[in-house]
């Protein structure tokens, strides 16, 4: 266990006694509230390890590290922006799978670009988007979207 985890886990104990003298009652309530959320989304989890799983079964990690992590930077960060730019995908299988494909040998721009690209521009929710907002404004803001993930993934790749 790293330093940081270690910290998150002290800190988090010391609030829980802190809370625990306060209010017992509303502490254990709270308790029983977020096992019941747990058990609600344990099935998204587990589809989330198996959906993971079965990318990392049909595309090797070579073929990661072959098309992302030793091929052309740019355009691996464009193709990886477009698709995470027409992929709709909820965030929290999103980050697992970016983390996965990292450890696979993935070079870190390009994810970035996708994962920003995913929760940013929606190519998906773009009728939806302007029904509710205008053509007008749907197309600046995806388009701003698209440039800043690009700017933020190069961004990432400079500071890691």
């Amino acid at each position: 266990m790293d330093i940081f985890t270690l910290v998150f886990w002290v800190i988090t104990l010391i609030w829980f006694v802190v809370s625990l003298k306060k209010d017992k009652k509303k502490t254990l309530h709270a308790i029983k509230m977020s096992g019941g959320m747990m058990k609600g989304i344990a099935g998204d989890i587990i589809a989330i390890l198996l959906l993971i799983g079965l990318i990392l079964t049909f595309i090797p990690p070579e073929t990661i590290k072959q098309y992302v992590g030793q091929s052309n930077e740019l355009i691996s960060t464009v193709v990886f922006a477009f698709v995470g730019s027409i992929t709709l995908i909820p965030a929290f299988v999103a980050f697992p799978l970016v983390g996965s494909l990292v450890d696979a040998g993935a070079s870190i721009i390009p994810i970035v670009a996708f994962l920003t690209t995913l929760t940013m521009v929606g190519v998906v929710t773009f009728p939806l988007e302007k029904r509710e907002f205008g053509m007008k404004f749907t197309v600046i803001r995806n388009s701003l979207s698209f440039v800043f993930a690009i700017l933020i993934a190069l961004t990432m790749g400079v500071i890691l």
